[in-house]
């Protein structure tokens, strides 16, 4: 236990002096915890930062959410991606208020109950917010550990994930919790990065045992990736007489689940983009669509695909009903800033823009 108190002390130490100076580490209130946590995760904290600070605004207590429509949520919330992210906030914060009183709960077991929360968010609030001895493992530490304890199964194992979680419980110290626990994601943010981490100015310099293998680049081992997968997609530019243009709504669930987007859907293998695009559109609303030009082919890279978003001017023939759709409506170019799409769907946008 002596190397243990060691490790805890000096990381602590370390993050006294050069802990990065963000939003929500000047805070114990467990709602703004809970809202930088969702937000960090799959997404780098810079591009983080603006959306705390406006979401906070925009929803400073959980009561506020509970009340917002999740059409405004999502607009916030809008290209930060992991759309699941913004909706199951607002889930849990109807059921906080209608289940606890308004209060985040201060237990694991509460926490784990609330839509979107898993364990590891639910350690971060219990310790950035209730000062609970409790490790906070993710994708920095799980690196900083691996390496520091020249741990060499792939991340992906459930073993490696269980060894990781084992040492960070053996680490984490009665006092100052949090101070270690983010002085470890710090570390290797900063300095115990996954290519040329900075081992000179590592605090654990003398501990580390990746380092003494001369494995430290190579820790943590992953399994190789295949290719992504590529999607090919089509929208539908379609405008009525008062140049509104058509869209619609996607479906509550899924990968954009709630956002808006222009009518049309993916390609399929041996299928024409016109033809993928009469078909989604009739599938969607119920009306015919006939191609009278190109407008852009966008590319968007998502985790686990790739997509290009082929843009066609269109007429119609019908009126539009909802089929596969949420709803549908029509907006005039000034009004579609007030509606969530995805980032893809404004880059058509912006070629609408660019052509009108």
């Amino acid at each position: 236990m002596a190397k243990q108190g060691n490790i805890a002390k000096q990381v602590i130490g370390w993050y006294a002096k050069h802990q990065r100076p963000l939003p929500w580490r000047k805070t114990r209130d467990p709602y703004a915890i809970w809202i930088s946590e969702v937000m960090l995760q799959q997404t780098q904290v810079e591009t983080v930062v603006p959306y705390y600070r406006r979401f906070l605004s925009k929803f400073p207590d959980v009561g506020v959410l509970a009340k917002t429509r999740l059409q405004a949520v999502l607009k916030v919330w809008e290209n930060l991606g992991y759309y699941s992210r913004a909706r199951h906030i607002h889930e849990a914060a109807k059921e906080i208020m209608e289940r606890h009183n308004g209060r985040i709960p201060d237990s694991m077991e509460e926490l784990r109950r609330l839509p979107g929360i898993g364990p590891y968010i639910a350690a971060a609030i219990l310790c950035f917010a209730f000062g609970r001895q409790v490790p906070t493992v993710e994708a920095n530490v799980n690196r900083v550990l691996c390496r520091l304890f020249g741990i060499r199964t792939p991340l992906e194992h459930t073993r490696t994930r269980k060894r990781i979680y084992d040492v960070a419980v053996s680490l984490v110290p009665k006092k100052k919790a949090s101070y270690f626990n983010q002085g470890l994601m710090d570390l290797g943010a900063t300095i115990c990065t996954p290519r040329k981490p900075a081992c000179s100015q590592c605090p654990l310099v003398r501990h580390c045992q990746a380092l003494k293998s001369g494995i430290q680049e190579e820790l943590p081992l992953k399994r190789k990736k295949g290719p992504l997968p590529h999607k090919r997609m089509t929208a539908a530019i379609i405008m009525d007489r008062e140049r509104r243009f058509l869209i619609v709504q996607r479906p509550p669930r899924g990968l954009l689940g709630g956002l808006w987007k222009f009518p049309g859907g993916e390609c399929m293998a041996g299928e024409s983009l016109e033809k993928a695009l009469k078909r989604t559109v009739n599938e969607e609303l119920g009306i015919r669509a006939y191609v009278k030009r190109p407008l852009a082919s966008v590319k968007h890279a998502y985790t686990h695909f790739r997509t290009t978003l082929h843009g066609f001017h269109c007429r119609r023939v019908g009126e539009p009903e909802n089929l596969d759709c949420y709803r549908w409506e029509w907006a005039a170019m000034p009004d579609l800033a007030g509606f969530p799409f995805s980032k893809v769907d404004r880059k058509i946008m912006e070629a609408m823009k660019a052509m009108s």
